[in-house]
């Protein structure tokens, strides 16, 4: 069971930095590279889509961080 909660918690954390890096700051940010910024059609669609993605993948990291915590 820890094994299995430890590779949630690597895979998350691996996939919160990706999303993150995925938000633009004030351009495309690294959604830009191969025109996967306007996959959703707009800036706006896409961010939004990254902001809801972002926050499943965190609190699937913070959980599996305290069920380890307290195995």
């Amino acid at each position: 069971m820890k094994t299995f909660l430890l590779l949630v918690q690597i895979i998350s954390g691996l996939g919160l930095i990706v999303t993150v890096l995925l938000h633009s700051a004030k351009g495309e940010g690294l959604g830009g590279i191969g025109g996967t910024a306007h996959i959703f059609g707009s800036q706006k669609g896409l961010e939004e889509g990254l902001n809801r993605l972002t926050t499943i993948i965190a609190v699937t990291f913070i959980a599996a961080s305290i069920l380890v915590m307290l195995i």
